[in-house]
């Protein structure tokens, strides 16, 4: 087995939907683009400098964090700090693939980050540590953790929705694998107890040809920089089409297809689904997310991503969590001023 003491790195995107500067040059595209455009996929919950206090006290093991930023930078970040690096979107995507205004293209693309280890584990901005963990979290004898257990992808209602990409990604992995070939190539993967009754529902779909979909969490997940070359050298047209989106777009893959293309190859140590943490979406009024307060503030489960969503008190609530992560972190990291 693999010895477990290669660096482990963390890529971070984070974006100022405050910054007018941006808001400015994505005015300049939006107008004649089709595709998710929401406040809540841009805007920010100024609670950045927790996630970096988490991953100071929580995960000191990490070899570098990778920050990649439009070009706005938090005023109070350490840009010093050894373990930081920060990569602007011109500084690792193709010309051809700027400006653009989609998540899709970052992360499709993150193999091209100067210095980026082999080994790294991706975040978005709304997904926090909440309590000490260690690397074989992420990474069992070389491998991501993971859960691969089949599911069926509900038809898409809009165009603009989530479950096209879904059907894009399965696509790409039936061109090139068997299910059944798979399934019998890493039984154990697929049947693993850490699944309980969700590997039972493996068995009785082995005998397909075709997949249908993966379960997943809106958590992050761990990745071989290796895979990523994998994909582009056999589906180059394809991701490179995504990339060139500026805003998401119903022909888009995403970064779930890297995930998927790593449990369809076996390159996964399993892990049962819920063991990371948890998805909270947020809501209504303060009192409608007092469960999320008290997961942070309790620390009840490793990791939460925080969903934003449309119509919310978003003032009040997000004052609201800040003194929830205040409860647990409220010493500066290396990574602040």
């Amino acid at each position: 087995m693999p010895i477990d003491n290669h660096p482990i790195d963390f890529v971070i995107y984070w974006v100022d939907g405050n910054d007018p500067n941006w808001q400015n040059e994505k005015s300049q595209y939006d107008t004649s683009i089709d595709g998710d455009k929401r406040v809540s996929r841009y805007r920010d919950w100024d609670n950045l400098q927790y996630w970096f206090r988490s991953v100071e006290k929580f995960t000191p093991w990490v070899n570098k964090i990778h920050f990649v930023t439009w070009g706005h930078l938090p005023k109070w970040l350490n840009t010093k700090n050894p373990k930081l690096n920060i990569v602007k979107h011109t500084d690792y995507l193709p010309t051809e693939y700027l400006p653009t205004f989609s998540s899709r293209p970052l992360e499709l693309n993150l193999h091209r980050i100067k210095g980026l280890a082999e080994h790294f584990v991706a975040f978005n901005d709304d997904m926090f540590i909440i309590k000490p963990l260690d690397r074989t979290f992420f990474f069992k004898n070389g491998l991501p953790t993971d859960f691969c257990i089949a599911t069926a992808i509900s038809p898409p209602i809009k165009v603009d929705t989530l479950p096209f990409t879904k059907f894009n990604n399965v696509a790409v992995l039936n061109t090139h694998f068997d299910k059944k070939t798979q399934v019998h190539k890493y039984f154990w993967k697929w049947m693993s107890p850490h699944y309980g009754w969700d590997a039972l529902r493996n068995l009785i779909l082995s005998g397909e040809h075709h997949f249908r979909g993966f379960s997943n969490n809106h958590l992050p997940y761990s990745y071989l920089k290796s895979t990523y070359k994998d994909i582009w050298n056999k589906e180059f047209d394809m991701l490179n089409e995504s990339s060139t989106h500026k805003f998401r777009n119903r022909n888009d893959v995403n970064q779930w297809l890297i995930r998927c293309w790593q449990l369809v190859n076996g390159n996964f140590e399993p892990i049962a689904r819920h063991s990371k943490g948890r998805v909270f979406e947020v809501y209504g009024n303060i009192p409608d997310n007092t469960e999320l307060y008290q997961t942070i503030i309790n620390q009840k489960v490793p990791m939460i991503c925080i969903n934003d969503n449309d119509n919310i008190d978003f003032n009040g609530i997000k004052e609201r969590i800040i003194t929830s992560f205040n409860k647990i972190l409220p010493e500066k990291s290396s990574f602040e001023k």
